[in-house]
C-alpha cells in the first residue's frame, strides 16, 4: 500500500518513501505546522534511515529554515530536545515494524502532531507545500541522548535501582546504549544481552514465543532481576520479571502512574481494565494511537491546568502531562510516548517495596490480557469482517466463542466486545501496516490466552476464506 498516516505518523515501504515523496511531506509539514524557525531531525537503525534522514533534512534547509542534526536518537530524546528550544522535530523510523518498511513522526513545538495537523499536512501537499528559500543553517546535537539519560537519573537518583542486576536486551533498539546509561546511572548492574547489528522488528506488544523463550533462558542464565528493551525507536517499553516473564505495557502503565502521583488516566480502549478498579484514578478512554491519548490529555489540562494527567497505551509508551516529584528530583512533562519512564518508575518501586515485579503486578487488581496480529492482511479485508461483525449478532454470535453471552459493544476504535462471564475480545486493523490486531482480556492468564489463540485461528481462516 502506498505511504499514509496511521496511528503514530506516515509509514510506508522503503521502496515507496522515496526521496520526492519524503521531500513533498516535509514541504507540506512546514507549510502546515507551526516550527519555530528550526527543525531537530533523528532516526532509528534501519539500513534505510540515514538516506531518509539526509533527505528530510536537505527539505528543510532548501525551505530556509534550520535543521539540527541529532542522529540515531530515541524519539522520546529528540522530541524532548525540540521541545526545550520551542522547535519542530521529524523523527525517521518505522517504530516496530519490518525493516523493509520506514515512516516519519512529526513534532511541532508542543509536541506530536494530532490528528488535525495531519490533515494539514496532507492539504498542503496539494499545494506543493512550503517553497524553496536560501539555505538554512546546520547544527549538530550530540548531546541529545545524554540529555535524556540526565533527565531519570536526576529524577530517580543515583541508588535507585541499587543492588538489581538488570538485562538490557539490545537487539537493534535505537536507545541500546542509552538504556543502559540510564540503569548503570541509577546503580543497577547492567548486563547486555543479543546486540544485533541487523535491524530487527520488536514489537513490545505481540512479542513472538521465540523470544519469549529466550528472554526466559537469559534471566535465568545471567541471574537477572528483569530484563528491559524498547522496540526500534524507543517510545514503547519491554519489561520481564526474573523469571524472563513479561509485564505488560498496559500493566506498567498504572504502577508507573501511580508512583507519579497522577489523579487522571487516559489510555486507549484496548488497555487493561484493571486500572479501572485502582483507587485515585479517573479513568478516560480514547481510540488507539499516541494522538488521541494526547487529545485526552490535553482536554484534562483545559479544563484544569493544574491537573496531574497522565497517559499510556496497551504497548507501554508512557506520557508525563505535569511536573511529578521522582524520589529525588522533579521529572518535566513530556507530551509523547516515552519507553524509559514506565521502565524506570515500575523497577524503583519494587526496590523500594523490597518485592520483585511479578509480586508488584499480581498485587494489582486481576485482570490479564493478551495480544497478537494476523500479518500480511490488507485492512480492507480486516474492516470488511469487523463491519459485518458489527453489523450482524447473527454473525458475532459465531465468530466469538467465549461459552458466555454477549454483554456490550464498544466501537470506539474496531469491534471490542465483553461478555457476561468477563472475557473481552478486541478486534481491529492496525493503522500503520497490513495486519489486524486481536486483544483478549480475562480473570486469569491462561484464560486471556486461549481466548487469543482460538480467535486468531478463527480470524486467520475468516481473512484467508474472504481472499
Amino acid at each position: 500500500m502506498p505511504p499514509k498516516f496511521g496511528t503514530s505518523g506516515l509509514r510506508g515501504l522503503v521502496t515507496e518513501l522515496t526521496d520526492e515523496l519524503v521531500h513533498a511531506h516535509i514541504r507540506a509539514f512546514l507549510a502546515a505546522c507551526p516550527h519555530g524557525g528550526t527543525v531537530h531531525v533523528g532516526r532509528d537503525l534501519r539500513d534505510s534511515s540515514p538516506r531518509i534522514a539526509a533527505t528530510v533534512i536537505e527539505a528543510i534547509r532548501g525551505a530556509g529554515l534550520g535543521a539540527v542534526d541529532c542522529g540515531a536518537v530515541p524519539t522520546p530524546a529528540l522530541a524532548m530536545a525540540a521541545m526545550a528550544r520551542g522547535h519542530a522535530a521529524v523523527m525517521v523510523t518505522g517504530s516496530h515494524i519490518p525493516a523493509d518498511r520506514n515512516g516519519l513522526k512529526f513534532y511541532i513545538p508542543s509536541g506530536e502532531i494530532a490528528k488535525p495537523d495531519e490533515t494539514a499536512i496532507l492539504e498542503a501537499l496539494k499545494t506543493g507545500g512550503a517553497p524553496d528559500a536560501p539555505q538554512g543553517p546546520l547544527e549538530q546535537d550530540p548531546d541529545c541522548a545524554a540529555r535524556y539519560v540526565a533527565r531519570y537519573v536526576d529524577g530517580f537518583g543515583a541508588q535507585a535501582l541499587s543492588g538489581l542486576r538488570i538485562g538490557v536486551y539490545e537487539h537493534s533498539s535505537v536507545a541500546r546504549d542509552s538504556l543502559g546509561d540510564v540503569i548503570a546511572g541509577l546503580g543497577g548492574t547492567v548486563v547486555r544481552i543479543a546486540r544485533s547489528e541487523t535491524f530487527i522488528p520488536v514489537d513490545t506488544e505481540a512479542v513472538d514465543p521465540d523470544t519469549r523463550a529466550a528472554l526466559a533462558g537469559w534471566a535465568a542464565e545471567h541471574e537477572l532481576d528483569a530484563i528491559v528493551s524498547t522496540d526500534g525507536d524507543a517510545d514503547r517499553p519491554m519489561v520481564t520479571d526474573a523469571k524472563g516473564a513479561m509485564i505488560p505495557g498496559d500493566v506498567l502503565g498504572p504502577i508507573t502512574a501511580r508512583l507519579l502521583g497522577a489523579r487522571i488516566v487516559v489510555t486507549p480502549v484496548s488497555s487493561n481494565t484493571l486500572v479501572d478498579a485502582m483507587e485515585g484514578f479517573e479513568v478516560r478512554r480514547t481510540k488507539i494511537g499516541s494522538p488521541f491519548v494526547i487529545a485526552g490529555m490535553e482536554a484534562a489540562l483545559a479544563e484544569d491546568a493544574s491537573a496531574a494527567v497522565v497517559g499510556y497505551e496497551a504497548n507501554g509508551g508512557f506520557l508525563l502531562g505535569f511536573a511529578a516529584n521522582g524520589p529525588e528530583g522533579v521529572i518535566a512533562p513530556l507530551m509523547t510516548r516515552d519507553a524509559v519512564l514506565p521502565i524506570v518508575a515500575p523497577l524503583a518501586a519494587a526496590r523500594d517495596d523490597g518485592r520483585g515485579l511479578a509480586e508488584m503486578a499480581a498485587g494489582l487488581p486481576p485482570r490479564f490480557t493478551a495480544a497478537d496480529r494476523l500479518q500480511e492482511v490488507p485492512s480492507e479485508r480486516s474492516m470488511a469482517l469487523i463491519e459485518r461483525l458489527r453489523a450482524e449478532p447473527a454473525a458475532r454470535a459465531e465468530f466469538f466463542d467465549t461459552g458466555s453471552a454477549e454483554e456490550a459493544i464498544d466501537e470506539t476504535d474496531g469491534l471490542r466486545v465483553t461478555f457476561a462471564n468477563g472475557d473481552i475480545v478486541h478486534l481491529r486493523p492496525s493503522g500503520n501496516a497490513p495486519e489486524c490486531r486481536l486483544y483478549a482480556e480475562a480473570d486469569s492468564p491462561e484464560r486471556a490466552q486461549a481466548l487469543l489463540s482460538g480467535h486468531l485461528d478463527r480470524l486467520g481462516a475468516r481473512l484467508r476464506d474472504a481472499a
